[in-house]
């Protein structure tokens, strides 16, 4: 028997696995976000607060330095502002700091030539937003921003406005831009930290998951692996137990279980073959002097009209039994061939429906009609054995007589391209829902009093089953309280063909009642 290999991700390690991997992920990225926005609130809060002291400290001091010149003449005012315009750069490669000087458009005395921008900075880095809001407001407020240059250079930024007079020119807007260069560098160091961390720890936590749960699970897969083996047949098989763990413990009882299971199969074997045995002995061994009785019965049966009325009717009765006897012993001499699969067929061509009529003949010899036999006017040849087809449509045709209830039976035959079907209808007492599950099992019957017109053995339907298989055909029943019941059996017409269709269908006019099938792969 072999096992078929299942996929990875249908094992209990890949499931774990993939799904602590989806949660640890999850949790990772909300936590790592989480700590990337305080980080990030942090850095910026803290840039921002020293920003806005650095600009409200440079505009005092240019407040002061400009109320001193104020009684200075207006080259003094000019160089102050010049030195202001004139940062120096912080950071070697860009400025750390810019300023802007703007006049407001409402300020009429304002001198357009006090306007400008420290390091080329292109004066469109103010946002118009800012500005506006200045100009109605006044006092300090800030944006974030980028500082643009003239000669293509940017970088992101915090613009603090603030408005400082100038003596003899009135109010103007000050601007002073400081760069966020650095702390976009240290945020960008901080996620690209929590990334590697987080996917380094996500692998880590799948890569630990997976060696837990493939050593937590490898009992299990033995277990299973065992299980298969025995079901193969192979009772033998035992599980490794180490330690004395709870796994170790299912190890110890599933040992115990498939020793306990081994026994029993044991004794189930020896009990149903010394049971075939049995039947098999005392089938062959009641043959012989079963036939000395018939042979007797023969003798005093033809003699029974020189006998007295009760000794006339005892030879009668002696030869009925006798032959009743023999039909049983019939039956448990073929259960005991299919036992021991010593059952074989005579396959030759035979006209299936002449076959029928003459198995209704044999069954129903007398001038009642209450048969009717629907069936093409065409013969049709199949590959069979026609003595074991015989004793399924007999046994077919007799159980439908025994419980017909004073009604008519309709027998059908339908063939198709590859298949043929009778169908055996009566409209007697019918079976129950719990009927059906017993139906083709051997010596039941559906009568508990077993005393309807024909005593029968209970063998006859699984006879006609195991007959049936031997044809790769099916046996299908239908049945309701009082409504009757319906047997089809299907046959391929070339012999070892599969059956590919069901030219009758087994429930009667599609009705959606109780379907019981027994194909060859169901066991009895």
């Amino acid at each position: 028997m072999k096992f078929a290999l299942r996929r990875p991700k249908n094992t209990l390690a890949w499931r774990v696995t993939s799904t602590i991997l989806v949660f640890s992920s999850v949790l990772i990225f909300l936590v790592g976000s989480a700590l990337n926005n305080r980080l990030s609130s942090g850095i910026f809060n803290e840039k921002l607060n020293v920003s806005l002291a650095d600009a409200g400290s440079t505009t005092r001091s240019v407040e002061l330095q400009l109320e001193i010149a104020q009684y200075q003449n207006t080259a003094t005012v000019a160089q102050i502002l010049s030195n202001i315009l004139s940062v120096p750069s912080l950071t070697g490669t860009t400025p750390g700091r810019e300023v802007a000087l703007f006049a407001l458009p409402k300020n009429l005395e304002a001198v357009a030539k006090y306007q400008g921008t420290s390091n080329l900075l292109d004066p469109r880095s103010v946002p118009v937003s800012l500005r506006t809001l200045e100009e109605k407001k006044g006092g300090t407020h800030w944006v974030q921003g980028r500082m643009r240059y003239f000669g293509g250079k940017s970088e992101p930024a915090l613009i603090v406005a603030n408005t400082l007079s100038i003596p003899g020119a009135g109010k103007y807007e000050f601007y002073v831009l400081f760069s966020l260069t650095q702390q976009e560098s240290t945020l960008s160091l901080i996620r690209s930290s929590l990334w590697l961390t987080g996917l380094a720890l996500t692998l880590l936590i799948a890569l630990i998951t997976w060696l837990v749960i493939r050593r937590v699970s490898r009992p299990i897969r033995d277990a299973a692996l065992v299980a298969q083996q025995l079901t193969a047949g192979d009772l033998e098989q035992r599980m490794n137990v180490v330690g004395r763990n709870e796994v170790a413990t299912l190890g110890v009882a599933f040992n115990e279980m498939a020793v306990s299971l081994k026994q029993q199969i044991s004794r189930l074997e020896n009990l149903s073959n010394l049971q075939q045995r049995f039947v098999a002995d005392v089938s062959h061994e009641l043959r012989t002097p079963l036939t000395t009785m018939k042979m007797a019965s023969q003798v005093i049966y033809s003699a029974r009209e020189n006998f007295e009325p009760v000794v006339a009717r005892s030879a009668e009765l002696l030869a009925a039994q006798i032959e009743r006897f023999e039909a049983l012993l019939s039956d448990l001499l073929e259960v005991s061939r299919f036992d021991a699969e010593a059952a074989s067929v005579e396959i030759q061509s035979c006209a299936f429906v002449d076959l029928v009529r003459r198995t209704i003949d044999y069954v129903h010899p007398s001038q009642e009609q209450f048969i009717q036999l629907h069936a093409p006017e065409s013969e049709i040849l199949i590959d069979a054995d026609p003595r074991r087809l015989e004793r399924i449509l007999r046994n077919l045709i007799t159980n439908a007589i025994d419980h017909r209830e004073g009604k008519d039976i309709d027998i059908t035959v339908v063939e198709s391209e590859n298949e043929v079907a009778v169908a055996v209808r009566d409209y007697g007492i019918g079976f129950t829902d719990r009927d059906n599950k017993f139906l083709f099992d051997r010596f039941w019957r559906a009568d508990p009093a077993r005393a309807r017109t024909r005593g029968g053995t209970g063998l006859g339907l699984s006879i006609a089953l195991e007959d049936a298989k031997l044809h790769q055909g099916t046996l299908q029943a239908w049945g309701r309280p009082n409504q009757g019941a319906q047997f089809v059996l299907t046959l391929p017409k070339r012999f070892g063909s599969s059956i590919h269709a069901f030219p009758i269908p087994v429930v009667p006019n599609q009705d959606s009642s109780t379907l019981f099938t027994m194909t060859e792969d169901d066991e009895l």
